[in-house]
C-alpha cells in the first residue's frame, strides 16, 4: 500500500488510505514536485512545484539524488527541465554543479550554449566532458574491436603469406569435404587466411548528422563514435553537421566536447544540401561508407534529396539512414521519406548506441543492412 500510495500520489481518490511519513514523505514531496504539477508556473497541486527559485531548484536534486539511484535522478531532472522550464536555471553555474550528468542533459546545454554566460559555459564544458568520457569508456573498446574485425575479415586471401596469417577456423570448414578418415585429419586443397595489414586507409567513413532540436541525443552520440572513428588510421572519418546550413566538423574530431559546441541544435532542416556536400567529400565510392542520422522531415527539395541518394548507392556507396542514434526508444520520423528511401533498398531505422558498433562492421564488410537490421534492431 505505501508502494501504490507513492505511485498515485495522494489526495482522495487514491484510495491507499495510507499515510507517508519520514522518508517517504520526503520522497512524496520530490515526485509531487515535478508529477503533480498543473500547468501553472510555479505551481502544483500539492507541494509548490519548483518554481523559478534556484536555491528550492537546488534542494530539489539533492534530494532525488538522495531518494532514487542515479537512472531515475536523470529521468527526473529530464522532465523537471521540460515540464518546469527551468532550462534557465540551467545557465547558473551552481545548478550546472549539482545536476546528475547524462545525454539528454548535454542536449539541453548544448541548445543554450549560444545564450549562457562566460562563467556557466565553462561548468556546462564540465558537465559534457564528463558524459562524453563515460561514453567513451562505455563505447569505444567495442566499437574498435568491431571495425577492426570486418577490416580483417574483408581483406581475406587464399595465399597467406605466412603461418600466421591462416585463419585454420575457416580453413577447415573449407575443407572438410577432403577430411580422410582413415588417417583423422583434413587435406587442405585451399587457404583461407588474413592478407597482411594494411597501413593505408581501407575505408571513407562519412557521418552525415541532423541537428535539429528533436535529434540532440543523436548528436551527441554521433559525435562520439565520430571522434573514436577517427581515431582508427584504417578509416578516414568526417563528420557533418547540417540544419538550413551544413557546417563541416571533421578537424574538430580530435576532441568530441569541442566539436559538441560548435552544433547549434534547433533550426529548419536541409538534408539535400547536406547530401550534397557530402557527396563531395566522397573519393572512392566502392570503399565508402555514408551515414546519415536525421528524421527526414525535409525542408529542402524533397525530389532532388532522393535522386543523390539513388545516385551514392548506384556509385557504390553503402548508404545508411538511421532514424536516431540513441536509446530513447521509437522515434518520430517521415514515413513517406523513409518509404521511398526503402523502395530504393536503403533502409532506414532506428539504432541504439550498444548496436551501432556492429552495424559499422556489418557495412564495412557490405553485408545487406536491411537483413541486418531485421535481426538486430527492427525497421
Amino acid at each position: 500500500m505505501r508502494r501504490w500510495r507513492l505511485v498515485l500520489g495522494g489526495g482522495d481518490a487514491d484510495g491507499t488510505g495510507c499515510a507517508l511519513q519520514g522518508a517517504d514523505a520526503q520522497m512524496d514531496a520530490a515526485l509531487a514536485a515535478v508529477y503533480d504539477h498543473d500547468g501553472r508556473e510555479g505551481q502544483s497541486r500539492r507541494e509548490g512545484g519548483l518554481g523559478a527559485s534556484a536555491p528550492r531548484v537546488a534542494r530539489w536534486l539533492g534530494d532525488i539524488r538522495t531518494y532514487f539511484p542515479s537512472t531515475v535522478v536523470q529521468i527526473m531532472q529530464k522532465d523537471a527541465i521540460e515540464r518546469l522550464n527551468l532550462t534557465r536555471l540551467l545557465l547558473e553555474p551552481e545548478m550546472l554543479e549539482a545536476v546528475e550528468p547524462d545525454v539528454h542533459l548535454v542536449g539541453t546545454l548544448l541548445a543554450l550554449n549560444r545564450v549562457m554566460p562566460a562563467q556557466a559555459r565553462e561548468s556546462a564544458r564540465a558537465v559534457v566532458r564528463k558524459v562524453v568520457e563515460e561514453l567513451e569508456r562505455r563505447l569505444a573498446d567495442r566499437t574498435r574491436a568491431a571495425v577492426t574485425g570486418a577490416l580483417d575479415r574483408s581483406a581475406r586471401t587464399h595465399r597467406p603469406r605466412r603461418v600466421a596469417d591462416i585463419d585454420w577456423d575457416r580453413t577447415i570448414r573449407a575443407n572438410l569435404k577432403n577430411y580422410l578418415p582413415d588417417r583423422n585429419t583434413v587435406v587442405p586443397s585451399r587457404l583461407v587466411g588474413y592478407a597482411r595489414r594494411q597501413r593505408s586507409v581501407q575505408r571513407e567513413v562519412v557521418l552525415c548528422i541532423d541537428q535539429s532540436g528533436s535529434m540532440a541525443a543523436s548528436v551527441v552520440y554521433s559525435s562520439v563514435f565520430g571522434a573514436v572513428l577517427a581515431s582508427m588510421r584504417s578509416l578516414k572519418t568526417s563528420l557533418v553537421v547540417f540544419d538550413t546550413a551544413v557546417v563541416d566538423l571533421t578537424e574538430q574530431l580530435h576532441d568530441p566536447v569541442e566539436l559538441l559546441f560548435g552544433t547549434q541544435l534547433g533550426g529548419g532542416t536541409d538534408i539535400n544540401r547536406a547530401i550534397a556536400y557530402c557527396q563531395g567529400l566522397v573519393t572512392r565510392p566502392a570503399d565508402s561508407v555514408f551515414v546519415l542520422v536525421s528524421d527526414l522531415y525535409e525542408g529542402g527539395v524533397r525530389e532532388e534529396m532522393l535522386r543523390r541518394v539513388a545516385a551514392m548507392t548506384q556509385a557504390g556507396v553503402q548508404v545508411i539512414v538511421l532514424l536516431a542514434l540513441s536509446d530513447e526508444g521509437a522515434p518520430f520520423y517521415d514515413h513517406d521519406n523513409a518509404a521511398a528511401l526503402a523502395a530504393m533498398g536503403v533502409p532506414a531505422f532506428a539504432c541504439t548506441p550498444d548496436a551501432f558498433p556492429d552495424l559499422m562492421a556489418a557495412a564495412i564488410e557490405r553485408r545487406d543492412i536491411a537483413r541486418w537490421a531485421e535481426r538486430h534492431v527492427g525497421t
